[in-house]
């Protein structure tokens, strides 16, 4: 509107300035439209994720496309108003030459179009090249499936062996507080890295995660003030735990990464690896095995063996001829033996406003002793007496079973568990898988799943590839609408891969790794790089249909040099937006934005820079006769129309 209203204000014979608003807002409508329409297919993908990567990104996919649908409602009705109402008598409009910064840029892609026209091919080539390089480097940069938080504090999971007693839990800690003052900040010590920390041992039956008294966590809150790596201090800490604290299992991660992991998998590490056979004493040799299979890998921490352990057990074998010779039932000298060892509520005891069950049960002495438990006396059925229990039931001497018995899909499951410190989870976790599959022999009916994070990061990758695709389809189906010609179509999609080109070359110059977010800063790329296109072709087909212009390099070079004000300013806002994002870094908070937001800048950059240099070029070397025709039927269409409103009137 602003490049139509000063064009007026030059010509001779000047039109109404609301003519000039709404033929200028008419020019771009197609293209806005179908610039909506591609960038909303573009963002499809999002809406199938699901899972905690779905939570994180589809109310920001939902964002996006309301807003890009309002800057459409406001761009086809309120921007022509405000155009109307503010521009045609502003200085600027009237300014007949262009500024100076704009002058400089169009003389400089003035060049860039002229050579594009004369190297279409070559450069069309080297894209391709640049694609293929691309996607090396995109191979070597590996693979997580979040970008590693940092909220400023480190949970520490402890685990002692099976059946540790409450007393043997905090002996333990005694040893893991004392190496944890070391770190504490002090006085004496004012760049400890440890600001504060707590302890809580096991928890509650009642509670979602309800853990044994030998199961303890840690959270530490870090000094930021303090100079240190997060990853080494990690490296550190873990080192010294296992110093000085032997025989018991210590994990230490971010904690919004330990819930994310537990909440994929049941896993409470990145990295589960999970035995599944009938034999509970097979299972636990088949994990050690896998442990010191693993234990050298670079970047994995110390494995944990979940602690199933066999611990001593009470057994009662009932004699199935005495019970019949008694006339007893098994029901009910179990429920006699229950009642006698867990107890059974008899009445209530009120204390102020609570309650509390009275329960009768066998002193804890008489529990676990053998021979007092066979001197109880059962009553016989119609009080024909009472016998002693030991006289319908042995009780084995060296009787034992597991403390713990882990199922998963009906199947006895073994889990070893690690975190991966240093290095990313998809390299991590496939030297894993090689290492376990070339050492550790499965008998038959054994066998070994995967699971963790990666597993999400594998799923999700996968998912957004497919639909992704699916996505460029229908962003194909589109620009076929709009421009029936596949050439011109495929020109527009090219847009794609330089932007691509882009966004990996930011990731790598970050040392970034591949992640969901990262993949959904490529998805919104795509779309953003494809509208631009979509603009620079409309306003090529507008001058060959509505100004006469033939398809030539003059008029190619002119419709670029005219649309380049428009296609740097949108990437100029966009780009200022993200720009404090990433040179913010990695910080506590923006860990999922910063991977998002360097894809997109670095391929705003590559694509923008390309819709001059490679595009011309495309259009004027491989349209031909498509445009030809393009050009000359819309005219067509326009003629008839003028003829046909000419004989109404």
């Amino acid at each position: 509107i602003f490049r139509r209203l000063g064009e007026n204000n030059l010509s001779p014979d000047p039109k109404p300035a609301i003519v000039v608003v709404y033929e200028a807002s008419r020019e771009i409508r197609s293209a806005i439209i179908f610039g909506t329409a591609v960038v909303v297919l573009a963002f499809m993908p999002l809406f199938a994720l699901s899972g905690v990567e779905g939570r994180l990104f589809v109310p920001l996919g939902i964002a996006y496309i309301v807003s890009i649908l309002a800057s459409l409602l406001v761009s086809l009705s309120v921007t022509p108003v405000l155009s109307y109402y503010l521009l045609p008598q502003a200085k600027a409009t009237h300014d007949h030459t262009d500024g100076r910064l704009l002058q400089l840029l169009k003389w400089g892609a003035g060049f860039l179009i002229r050579f594009s026209m004369r190297r279409a091919g070559i450069l069309l080539v080297l894209t391709w090249v640049l694609v293929g390089v691309s996607v090396w480097e995109l191979s070597k940069l590996g693979a997580d499936f979040l970008p590693k938080f940092d909220e400023g504090s480190v949970q520490i999971n402890v685990t002692l062996p099976g059946g540790s007693s409450l007393k043997a839990s905090n002996e333990a800690s005694s040893l893991i507080d004392a190496q944890l003052v070391k770190m504490q900040k002090s006085q004496e010590n004012p760049q400890g890295p440890v600001l504060h920390f707590f302890r809580r041992t096991g928890r509650a039956e009642r509670d979602e995660h309800a853990q044994p008294v030998n199961v303890g966590e840690y959270i530490l809150t870090m000094n930021q003030d303090a100079n240190y790596d997060r990853d080494e201090f990690l490296e550190t800490l873990l080192t010294d735990m296992k110093t000085n604290v032997p025989g018991v299992g210590i994990e230490a991660e971010q904690p919004l990464s330990h819930l994310i992991s537990h909440m994929l998998s049941g896993v409470k590490a990145q990295v589960g690896i999970k035995i599944y056979g009938d034999d509970l004493d097979k299972l636990r040799e088949l994990a050690g095995d896998v442990r010191d299979a693993i234990t050298d890998i670079p970047g994995v921490t110390p494995p944990i063996i979940d602690p199933q352990e066999r611990v001593d057990e009470l057994h009662v074998v009932l004699k199935p001829e005495e019970l019949a010779y008694f006339g007893l039932s098994r029901e009910y000298v179990a429920d006699f033996v229950e009642t006698a060892l867990k107890g059974e509520a008899v009445s209530q005891v009120l204390e102020g406003q609570r309650r509390f069950d009275l329960i009768v049960k066998l002193d804890e002495p008489y529990r676990s002793d053998p021979y007092n438990l066979g001197a109880l006396r059962l009553e016989l059925p119609d009080g024909r007496g009472q016998i002693r229990l030991r006289e319908v039931a042995d009780f084995p001497g060296s009787a034992s079973g597991p403390n713990l018995v882990n199922r998963e899909n009906v199947r006895r499951r073994q889990t070893i568990r690690c975190n991966v410190s240093g290095r990313d989870l998809a390299s991590t976790v496939e030297e894993i898988e090689k290492q376990v599959r070339e050492q550790v022999e499965l008998p038959t009916g054994y066998f070994v799943e995967f699971g963790g994070q990666f597993e999400a990061q594998r799923s999700a990758t996968f998912l957004i590839t497919i639909l992704a695709a699916v996505s460029v389809a229908g962003i194909f189906i589109v620009l076929m609408m709009l421009y029936p010609s596949a050439r011109i179509t495929f020109q527009i999609l090219n847009a794609i891969p330089t932007a691509f080109i882009g966004g990996v070359f930011a990731l790598v110059l970050t040392d970034q790794t591949l992640t969901v977010a990262s993949m959904v800063g490529f998805v919104s790329l795509g779309g953003i790089a494809v509208r631009n296109g979509i603009l620079l072709v409309t306003h090529y087909f507008h001058l060959m249909e509505e100004e006469g212009e033939a398809f030539s390099p003059q008029m190619v070079l002119r419709g670029s040099l005219e649309r380049l004000a428009p296609v740097l300013m949108t990437a100029l806002t966009a780009g200022i937006a993200l720009i404090p994002l990433v040179v913010g870094g990695n910080k506590p908070g923006l860990e999922i934005l910063y991977p998002v937001a360097t894809v997109i800048l670095g391929g705003l950059v590559t694509s923008t820079f390309c819709e001059f240099f490679i595009h011309p070029g495309l259009f004027w070397k491989f349209s031909g006769k498509d445009a030809e025709r393009l050009g000359r039927s819309e005219s067509s269409d326009e003629e008839l129309l003028r003829a046909a409103t000419q004989q109404h009137t």
